[in-house]
């Protein structure tokens, strides 16, 4: 695989190129070869090693599969290389080539390697907004025909696997749910259905994509969960879902604060209230969407710009205080039966970072105890990621044995849960004692971090 032919050479290769736009001097300069090596590569007599095919797919923002189908000799699929497409056909085979991508051993470590691209944001963004949808998300494959109980068996396993990924962390579920996206939804959305059991089935599938995505992103592959996130959407807009597509906008908005990209957080942000709104979505969807997510995106932009903008912060305030009676309308019969139950400990969790970037420490030590005290023994990830943040809140009120009680709390979950999103979290409070790096308190403490976390 990847030495080509000398008489076909690589057509997938010149085709992707040419659809493009690009000279190969310019798709040279693109992965940062010369000129000569990729004539060479699309001629097929020199080999494409995985760092190359890494940056090919980050330079053509594209999924790492076809990527692979293009240097392997095979022929580019013009319409499906692309993240949209008019047609249902068209999106099931681009979210089979990302699944089965990461179920094959030769292509799944390059997946995980790709980084998270900022500019891919306003791509997707553009795509979601603008391009087409399908005319009927009908399927007329040759397989047995699909039904809502199948769509319904979806759902009952992405609630299973959410739960193992909220007690255990992602990385002991995720490999399950690919291998369950790939083994068993793959072959119901290839299937035989009508528009009304195809919506919901192109909604489930987008429901169990965005949740793998999470899980790639809470084990810190961003790049992998950004092209998950991007499949999710693009079966959002087959299934003609505005509010499944702002569910996954608002996912993708949390990545990018977590990421410090405050600008594409407030996009996604943007995005996810607009289409919420075009479907009048109910209360607590709204109040997550339009008030906490871009509470917490605009709190980013303040805490990154070079003065303290009075008026952001006004917003973010505003914004969440919005959120807090969104939440307080309660549940609705228009509530979408994915939707994942309210908890209001990770609401009130989110909103004490939110303050803390804020600058308002005392504001987020009262949010950040009281979501302690709201957790369920089973969120045992949320509960101590609730803990750093009250350890932030305690550091930056200046309360330093607080904060470090807080923090030393959760190293032992750390230890034994599957989530190196949350070891970084811990990790980052460590650096940011630096002021107090002297005293016996934190030397203490980073000798306890460095030894538990190593063992």
């Amino acid at each position: 695989m990847g030495e080509g032919n000398g008489t076909t050479g690589r057509p997938g290769l010149v085709e992707a190129r040419k659809r493009r736009g690009l000279s190969q001097e310019q798709a040279a300069e693109a992965i940062r070869v010369s000129p000569t090596t990729w004539g060479r590569w699309e001629r097929g007599v020199q080999a494409v090693r995985a760092a190359h095919r890494t940056r090919m797919a980050v330079a053509f923002h594209e999924d790492p599969g076809e990527v692979a189908r293009w240097i392997d000799g095979e022929s580019a699929l013009s319409p499906s290389a692309d993240y949209w497409g008019g047609a249902v056909p068209l999106t099931v085979k681009a979210v089979q080539e990302l699944w089965r991508s990461e179920v094959d051993p030769s292509r799944r470590h390059m997946l995980a390697t790709l980084p998270f691209v900022p500019a891919a944001v306003s791509e997707l963004l553009a795509a979601w907004n603008y391009d087409p949808a399908p005319d009927s998300p009908a399927g007329r494959g040759s397989t047995p025909q699909v039904g809502m109980t199948d769509v319904a068996r979806i759902s009952q396993a992405k609630r299973a696997f959410a739960q193992i990924d909220h007690q255990f962390g992602a990385g002991v579920v995720r490999p399950v749910v690919v291998r369950y996206l790939n083994g068993t939804v793959a072959p119901l959305l290839q299937g035989r259905y009508d528009d009304r059991v195809g919506a919901a089935l192109m909604t489930a599938a987008a429901d169990m994509t965005c949740l793998v995505g999470w899980m790639a992103f809470d084990i810190g592959q961003n790049g992998q969960a950004q092209r998950y996130f991007a499949q999710a959407l693009r079966l959002s807009k087959a299934a003609n879902d505005p509010i499944m597509a702002g569910w996954v906008l608002g996912v993708m908005a949390h990545q990018a604060v977590y990421l410090d990209r405050p600008v594409e957080a407030l996009r996604l942000t943007s995005a996810a209230v607009n289409a919420a709104q075009k479907a009048q979505a109910p209360p607590r969807l709204m109040g997550r969407l339009a008030f906490s997510n871009r509470a917490f995106a605009t709190a980013l932009q303040v805490k990154f710009s070079e003065t303290r903008d009075a008026y952001s912060v006004k917003a973010a305030e505003r914004l969440l205080a919005e959120a807090e009676w969104a939440y307080e309308q309660g549940p609705t019969d228009r509530e979408p039966a994915w939707l994942p139950p309210y908890d209001p400990s990770r609401t009130v969790s989110e909103a004490a970072r939110t303050w803390h970037l804020l600058g308002q420490d005392q504001r987020a030590i009262t949010c950040a105890e009281a979501a302690l005290s709201a957790h369920k023994e089973s969120q045992t990830r949320s509960a101590q990621l609730a803990r750093v943040n009250a350890a932030d809140a305690y550091l930056g009120a200046g309360e330093l044995e607080q904060a470090i009680s807080h923090a030393r709390a959760a190293i032992p979950s750390a230890r034994s849960l599957s989530s190196p999103r949350l070891n970084e979290r811990i990790r980052g409070f460590a650096a940011d004692l630096e002021p107090y790096g002297d005293t016996v308190l934190v030397r203490e403490f980073r000798d306890h971090l460095r030894t538990q976390l190593a063992a």
